[in-house]
């Protein structure tokens, strides 16, 4: 009964009209963002970090969030009716939403999609809102050895799972790692990595990480594949809503989406590109009609974008219970809470109530305002498509290099933040996953810490690491998910070598 009192002391207080206002104008800045192709919720939550600092904690955090899952329902127009993903999340929207599209049925993906993160939205939310409390509760039994262990998972899980190559994220990680090390070392006072340089000795502040190696690094990438790209943009027409057929075919796909993209997306090894795919495996498994995945299956589309947006809430049981983030974006909003000198984890809860639950509240209210809004104006959001990219990233540079001299007036780190979105260029260009090095920067001093305090603890004897069931179980996890990338093409060569011994002695 307690969780039902404080969510009605949460409402209380997100429908205040300034709160209400907020959200309002983060999920229409996220379905902007989101629908601009290249942008992203991590690119748009880095431009806005710098210009929310004289907001409110809360206020500032339901902005936030409201962009966040705004720019999910935006990325599914550009998935379908450009088939550009924003996100890795978006890729399975893109396989059936483009071909209907194509078809002449560009009204009913876009409305499916819609309704679809409206209905995972709020089943995701319900789930944030029971579970996070029974995680904060059983954290508190936590140890430094346990912390250790989840972020060492937090690292392992995005540098094995995101990106092509584990080598490339492990050189992100290891890049994010050593940035989280410059400045004071905060046991001794000894000055490491700072050359002499002042103004390092305070460390590389996170926002100017987060602004280089997405805003600075992403505008630069944008405009050098410009002259590469072309878009396959549909022209949208004809109806928007959904007829009683489609309507009869999504709605089971929409309530599975949501608790597969929950699910994935509560665990330390959460994101959405999992339950995506697995999502769209799951229909076309289950469908009466597997023959048109691929080209135009409404379900496809259906249980996808569910399972995209509900991760959204899913990952907010990890950042908000036990401070870890899980994909690049939750970093980012991590490192708001640490602007605000607030940190998540299992006290979060107790220190910082209202905080928690009228955020809580306002995803349930602004779940509410993406449908309103966004069901008749997607015509409008389409008309945005039109805006020149060269205007669009030579914007986002203006803003972003405008961001960090506000924050400091200090032209040093600005150059230190182009220098760094020169580096996010040219990771970008060889194929190196930002994630990671934007999860090492973060959680590096924190992870650095809980390290130093067990060894401490337990006079320098690193047998304190297998001592405690908890800390040896998410340990072992770590391990499995790393060898992952590692055993799967190895198993898959294995089977093809078969199939073709098979097909060779057949003939």
């Amino acid at each position: 009964m307690d969780v039902f009192a404080d969510l009605a002391g949460g409402f209380a207080n997100a429908f205040d009209l300034q709160y209400m206002l907020y959200a309002a104008i983060g999920v229409t800045i996220g379905t902007f963002v989101g629908v601009m192709p290249g942008i992203g919720p991590a690119l748009a939550l880095a431009l806005l970090l710098p210009l929310t600092y004289g907001f409110d904690p809360t206020g500032a955090l339901i902005i936030f969030a409201g962009v966040y899952y705004g720019s999910l329902y935006g990325g599914a127009i550009t998935s379908i009716l450009l088939n550009t993903p924003g996100e890795a999340g978006s890729v399975a929207t893109a396989i059936d939403g483009h071909p209907m599209a194509k078809a002449g049925r560009a009204g009913p993906a876009l409305a499916t999609a819609v309704m679809g993160s409206f209905s995972a939205a709020i089943i995701s939310t319900l789930g944030l809102t029971f579970l996070a409390p029974l995680v904060a509760n059983l954290a508190k039994s936590f140890q430094a050895t346990d912390y250790f262990a989840l972020m060492v998972l937090a690292f392992v899980s995005v540098t094995a799972l995101v990106g092509s190559s584990l080598i490339r994220g492990m050189i992100s990680l290891f890049i994010g790692l050593f940035i989280g090390l410059i400045g004071l070392d905060f046991l001794t006072g000894q000055q490491r990595f700072t050359f002499g340089s002042p103004e390092l000795l305070s460390g590389v502040d996170i926002v100017i990480v987060i602004i280089g190696l997405f805003a600075v690094g992403e505008a630069l990438h944008g405009l050098a594949r410009l002259h590469v790209t072309k878009d396959d943009t549909v022209e949208f027409s004809g109806r928007v809503w959904l007829n009683k057929a489609e309507r009869k075919r999504v709605w089971k796909p929409w309530i599975r989406g949501g608790l597969l993209g929950f699910t994935f997306g509560s665990m330390p090894t959460g994101g959405s590109e999992v339950p995506t795919f697995l999502s769209y495996t799951t229909e076309r498994r289950l469908s009466k009609h597997p023959e048109e995945f691929g080209h135009g299956a409404i379900e496809g589309v259906a249980g996808p974008e569910a399972a995209n947006n509900a991760s959204f809430s899913g990952v907010l049981v990890p950042l908000l219970t036990l401070g870890i983030p899980t994909s690049a974006t939750a970093a980012i909003i991590l490192s708001a809470f640490q602007v605000y000198n607030i940190q998540p984890g299992p006290k979060l809860f107790e220190n910082s109530p209202d905080l928690v639950w009228t955020l809580i509240a306002s995803l349930f209210i602004g779940n509410v305002m993406l449908l309103v809004i966004n069901l008749p104006l997607v015509k409008i959001w389409i008309k945005l498509l039109e805006i020149p990219k060269t205007l669009l990233y030579a914007g986002i540079l203006v803003l972003g290099i405008l961001g960090v001299y506000s924050i400091s007036g200090s032209l040093i780190e600005v150059m230190l933040v182009c220098l760094i979105g020169v580096a996010g260029f040219f990771m970008r260009v060889y194929d190196f996953p930002v994630a990671p090095a934007i999860l090492g920067a973060i959680l590096g001093p924190m992870v650095e810490t809980q390290l130093r305090r067990a060894l401490s603890l337990s006079q320098g004897d690193f047998s304190v690491f297998f001592t405690r069931p908890s800390t040896v179980v998410i340990l072992m996890i770590a391990v499995l998910i790393l060898a992952v990338p590692m055993v799967l093409p190895k198993i898959r060569r294995v089977r093809k070598n078969r199939v073709d011994l098979d097909r060779a002695g057949a003939e």
